[in-house]
């Protein structure tokens, strides 16, 4: 990436949240990060507590088959 990554750069919109701890995610947001009906999301706390941080499942899905096949390699190379 060569821009800068701030905050006005990665701001999507707002939400608010329901009586039942729900909320909805921008349109412009889903788009953004080809979300669709059905996905599955985890949740992460930012250690500031002052953050809610939402990942794909398939998304760590795909860290998680990386970091398998780099401790593969290394078991090799011993």
């Amino acid at each position: 990436m060569d821009e800068a990554f701030g905050l006005e750069e990665s701001f999507l919109g707002s939400v608010t949240v329901g009586e039942r701890g729900q909320v909805v995610i921008p349109a412009e947001a889903r788009d953004h990060m080809g979300i669709q009906p059905g996905d599955k999301l985890l949740a992460f706390s930012h250690p500031t507590r002052q953050m809610v941080c939402l990942c794909k499942v398939t998304m760590l899905e795909r860290v998680a088959a990386f970091l398998k096949r780099v401790e593969d390699e290394e078991r090799e190379e011993d």
